[in-house]
């Protein structure tokens, strides 16, 4: 998996601003102003990684079965989010999975005022 499939892959789901809080090292991809991903721009190749939230049991279970692959998330809260290197032990469709999960997290825990102006 390239930086560019991740870029893209995130960009696709519904409703979805990718911006650079952090400064121009940090591309965060929101849903109705909520952050459900983080990639910086200036990683490559096996050292590709991004920052994804998940439900926490399934993150320790992650975590535990792809030990080389699937940390605590890097500066985020070590309970909800986890820092996935992309290629190594993860298919890239289970990367998509799991950024997924992270998007539909965000997306049901916003208020139903803010779906509502999203959905339209």
């Amino acid at each position: 998996m390239h930086i560019e499939d991740l870029r893209d892959y995130c960009l696709s789901k519904p409703y979805v601003n990718e911006e650079l809080p952090f400064g121009p090292d940090t591309l965060v991809f929101k849903v109705g102003g909520k952050v459900f991903a983080l990639l910086g721009i200036d990683q490559l190749g096996d050292d590709l990684r991004i920052n994804v939230k998940c439900d926490p049991e399934r993150a320790i279970a992650l975590r535990s079965e792809f030990a080389d692959t699937v940390f605590p998330g890097y500066h985020m809260n070590k309970k909800h989010w986890n820092t996935m290197h992309c290629n190594r032990q993860l298919s890239d469709s289970e990367i998509q999975k799991l950024i997924d999960h992270s998007y539909d997290l965000i997306f049901e825990a916003l208020p139903k005022a803010v779906k509502a102006t999203l959905l339209g």
